[in-house]
């Protein structure tokens, strides 16, 4: 493990990308970036950055904003839990900390919305702080370089990486160690078909002298799909539709939809049909296509049903707004439905 930090800088200088949030020390970019990568790929994260970046240039203009600008920039990147939390912590660190962010591991743990592997990141990034990143990335290129059996998603596993991770980063420069291990498995050790015969870890690589690489790392469980159906109602009429607030716990919270029926099983048409007619007093004129999409572990099967009238005042439910139909531009709504509307 000696000339392992060396391999991988000398790797990194030689085919690191050029992203923007390498270019900074301001800690609130790097937490922006980190959050924003979270289950994002850097193609698709990167547009994101910049609008946030441009409309939101220091952390006390992104905690006065308010939270439907917030949402609808984050808009078709998902798990929007984040853009809340990155929203609350903004607050926080506009309120507790006088606009300047935290610069201790323990301080920047403690925001909402930032775990071990943010923190180290921060930390390290942005204060050069001591702290080893252990991500996606980094648990499969330890899990391949030594070649542990360990499943990655145990308590026990997830110590082991930690322990690990510090062990390789020894007293090494904590900024460069942590992008260059990081940018390795997102670019060398790959998940599928690394290229090993170009890898400069491959005469020390465990894995790959014993021919584990492709079952490295181990997860020890897979979480259940669930599947959900979901009927969405666009009311039309003279340029008006109705949207509603997403207030529950779940999936798109905060976000605005077509007022929605859900199912626990997928029911015939004619059978939708009533049910629609029972609750809306209004038969649909019309309906989508099957819309599929997925999530983390759930697999979203959606149809949206057309109606030509507002149904009457009286079955309005609490969080319907009634709006122009020009105005939906405004409003945060979930990937799916930008995806229908957009044709």
């Amino acid at each position: 493990m000696t000339n392992f930090h060396l391999l991988i800088i000398e790797w990194y200088r030689q085919n690191a990308r050029n992203l923007p949030w390498r270019n900074t020390e301001n800690p609130y970019f790097i937490w922006l970036s980190e959050i924003i990568l979270q289950q994002t790929r850097v193609q698709q994260g990167m547009n994101y950055y910049l609008k946030f970046v441009n409309r939101f240039p220091t952390v006390d203009l992104l905690a006065d904003a308010d939270e439907q600008e917030v949402l609808a920039l984050w808009q078709g990147l998902g798990y929007y839990s984040r853009a809340r939390n990155l929203h609350a912590t903004a607050k926080i660190i506009s309120k507790q900390y006088n606009n300047v962010f935290p610069s201790s591991y323990k301080n920047i743990l403690s925001l909402k919305g930032v775990g071990s592997y943010t923190a180290s990141a921060i930390a390290s990034f942005a204060f050069d702080l001591s702290h080893a990143v252990v991500d996606g990335n980094v648990y499969r290129v330890i899990s391949r370089y030594l070649d542990i059996e360990v499943p990655i998603d145990t308590s026990a596993g997830k110590k082991m990486f930690e322990a690990l991770a510090a062990e390789l980063l020894g007293d090494n420069p904590p900024a460069i160690h942590n992008q260059a291990i990081m940018e390795f498995g997102a670019l060398q050790c790959v998940p599928v078909n690394p290229n090993c015969g170009i890898c400069p870890l491959a005469e020390q690589c465990l894995a790959l002298q014993r021919n584990t690489v492709a079952q490295r790392p181990i997860k020890s469980t897979k979480i259940k799909t669930r599947n959900r159906y979901f009927h969405f109602a666009l009311f039309e009429n003279a340029g008006k539709i109705i949207i509603q607030k997403r207030i529950e716990k779940d999936i798109w919270q905060h976000l605005f939809q077509l007022p929605l029926l859900e199912t626990e099983v997928a029911l015939e048409t004619d059978e939708i049909e009533r049910i629609l007619f029972e609750n809306y007093q209004i038969k649909p004129i019309s309906v989508s296509e099957p819309i599929k999409h997925i999530l983390s572990h759930q697999k979203i099967h959606a149809r949206v049903w057309k109606f030509e009238a507002l149904p009457d005042q009286k079955l309005f439910q609490e969080n319907w707004e009634v709006i122009s139909f020009s105005d939906l531009i405004d409003y945060p709504i979930p990937k799916l439905l930008d995806r229908y509307f957009q044709g």
